[in-house]
């Protein structure tokens, strides 16, 4: 048998490609929250214009969980208007098919200790057993008969 000309690492690779979408999508992410803000202000980063409504003051991080990894968001701040964003609901701290997949693992019967241990390989981030009591009491949750799991 001959050996192979080429080899390579295809662990290597997969987490090579898994790295660079969470990337992307925390930079596109990030850039849409600075668009929603430089619409909200009338002006952009560091313009001087008569009919500015509002001046930026920086931004704070927050992370969000999602099925491509953990992203750290830079969520601007304002000074004279409250910035209200549509990409990322207040408060929200995993993407909804997250939730989902956490709420299934557990009407599968899957424990709560047993899904904030198995949480950490897929998405990077664990969750805790409160949460995931939490996520299955929410309305939003209810399977078709009204029940909300067990």
């Amino acid at each position: 048998m001959s050996n192979p000309i080429v080899s390579f690492d295809e662990q290597a690779i997969k987490s090579d490609i898994r790295e660079l979408v969470r990337q992307t999508i925390e930079d596109t992410i990030n850039a849409l929250l600075d668009e929603e803000a430089d619409l909200l202000v009338n002006a952009e980063r560091y313009e001087r214009t008569a009919d500015r409504e509002a001046y930026r003051a920086g931004h704070y991080t927050r992370n969000l969980t999602t099925t491509s990894g953990n992203i750290e968001v830079a969520m601007p701040k304002l000074k004279g208007a409250k910035f209200v964003t549509a990409v990322i609901e207040r408060y929200k701290r995993r993407e909804v098919s997250v939730e989902e997949a956490i709420v299934e693992m557990y009407l599968a019967g899957v424990s709560t200790r047993r899904v904030e241990d198995v949480s950490e390989a897929p998405w990077g981030a664990s969750v805790s057993a409160g949460t995931v009591s939490n996520l299955k009491r929410r309305p939003s949750n209810r399977s078709e008969n009204g029940a909300t799991g067990r």
